[in-house]
């Protein structure tokens, strides 16, 4: 038997192939949009890609299964349960196996069983793996269900997707399917589909794998007997879910564009064409790092670079239903292009090399940072606004008194809640996402604002420290 471990930090998302060696076939669980390394891999390994199983309709990533079954005729194994209104919808024209609780399917030697596990959501199923001649699984792959020191949220469904009550009842059932878990023997290896940085819990590790025993013994979970509590407990403190996961959950269910078929995005030669389409609404991210963007910028531009946490802000800050335009190094817009298609955003239809834009710029912007320790007597004496971008739990845990609170993937949608009537000073916990916002403020016609370098654990060494 063959496993294959593949992990996208920008998703901090795992797919695995599995392979029969003895037949040389293999399947992938929960494959991204982009198949192109399991298809690659799988070759280098003698294999043939025959499936691909998914564990959920996902919310954070644009499944591959259709994708494979387009370009290979690799048969979809998806589930059955949740009810209608979780249905995987227009697969009639790819192979495929709707699975419900109980069953068992053959890849090789290998035998698949299924186990529904809601909670995350309705329709989630786990696949438990049998190896040849094995009485016992040897190993369970639990999507969002259990995760390394964590579980699935129940909350997306509602706060995501506006799926009012869903909440509750998802953490309900969420108990319930932890109570099979616990019964699993304590040597099955776990293998999840996020890590660390996922928006699919709220403590999630970074270790890629873990078993039955351990998360058992360790993860807080999986420590409650009362019902009541846990279902408390579960749904408190849970991260933002990005915008673009209620979208998400739609492509995936009714199915995405194949790639093959998406347009290639149109090269634009001089920057009066790219400050045309500014001036008339157009959406532009340059996807330089924040420093290079500080210094010196296109008027309009927001600024999302492309780095581990690229595709998280663009799926909060781009508008889905309007075109997008990139700057970027002409060696990086494949690789930019497979970032954003892999949350489905597929309008990128035009491109601009970053580096001819910026020298043929006459008038650029810039803005500056300033430390902790330089704005705290501008804060003190009430001589600027501060906005705070970090997640609302951060902010819960300790913030500049006088701040306002906007979470950075909701400050274009909130503009109108900055303050404006004194220069502004925006801040997070490093800097990192201030730098965003900072671009976006920008862009939006506000223009005297300031990154605090460091951010609020800066601000805390030098500022509150010194005050106590």
């Amino acid at each position: 038997m063959l496993l294959k471990y593949f992990y996208d930090e920008k998703l901090a998302q795992a797919a695995y192939m599995v392979g029969c060696q003895a037949t040389g076939e293999a399947v992938m669980v929960d494959p991204a949009r982009d198949v192109e390394p399991y298809i690659e891999a799988a070759k280098k390994e003698g294999l043939t890609l025959v499936g691909s199983l998914e564990t959920h309709i996902h919310a954070d990533f644009v499944a591959g299964s259709r994708e494979l079954a387009k370009r290979l005729g690799a048969t979809m194994y998806v589930s059955n349960e949740g009810g209608k209104d979780w249905t995987y919808q227009n697969i009639d024209q790819f192979p495929h196996q709707l699975l419900s609780d109980g069953d068992e399917f053959k890849i090789g030697n290998l035998t698949f069983c299924v186990m529904h596990t809601p909670g995350h959501t309705p329709e989630s199923i786990s696949f438990l793996l049998k190896d040849v001649n094995a009485d016992e699984p040897m190993g369970i792959f639990t999507g969002d269900f259990v995760f390394v020191g964590d579980i699935g949220r129940p909350d997306l469904l509602e706060k995501a997707a506006g799926m009012e009550g869903t909440a509750e009842a998802g953490a309900f059932d969420m108990f319930t399917s932890l109570e099979r878990f616990k019964a699993l023997p304590d040597f099955i290896q776990v293998w999840p589909a996020h890590g660390a940085g996922s928006a699919c819990g709220k403590a999630l590790g970074a270790v890629p794998s873990t078993t039955v025993g351990y998360e058992k013994r360790f993860n807080w979970a999986l420590q409650y007997d009362d019902q009541e509590a846990f279902v408390k407990d579960l749904q408190e403190g849970q991260p933002e879910p990005p915008y673009y996961f209620a979208v998400m959950k739609h492509v995936n269910k009714v199915g995405p564009n194949i790639v093959a078929e998406l347009p290639a995005p149109k090269r634009i030669d001089t920057l009066k064409e790219l400050q045309e389409a500014i001036q008339n609404g157009a959406q532009v991210i340059d996807t330089r790092a924040s420093a290079l963007f500080a210094k010196k910028h296109i008027e309009g531009t927001y600024n999302i670079p492309f780095g581990k946490s690229f595709t998280n802000w663009a799926g909060w800050i781009v508008d889905y239903d309007r075109p997008l335009y990139v700057l970027a190094d002409a060696e990086k817009l494949e690789d930019i292009q497979i970032a954003l298609r892999s949350i489905g955003i597929d309008r990128t239809e035009y491109y601009m090399d970053v580096d001819l834009a910026m020298q043929s710029a006459s008038e650029v912007e810039a803005y500056h940072d300033i430390t902790p320790a330089e704005a705290a007597p501008l804060v003190a004496s009430e001589e600027v606004n501060v906005v705070d971008v970090r997640n609302l739990t951060e902010w819960q845990d300790g913030h500049i008194d006088s701040a306002k609170h906007i979470m950075l993937g909701t400050l274009l949608d909130r503009i109108n809640e900055v303050p404006t009537d004194r220069p502004l000073l925006v801040h997070c916990a490093s800097g990192v996402r201030s730098a965003i916002g900072v671009s976006l403020l920008q862009a939006k016609g506000i223009k005297d604002v300031r990154n605090v370098t460091g951010g609020y654990n800066r601000w805390q060494h030098e500022v509150q420290s010194q005050t106590v």
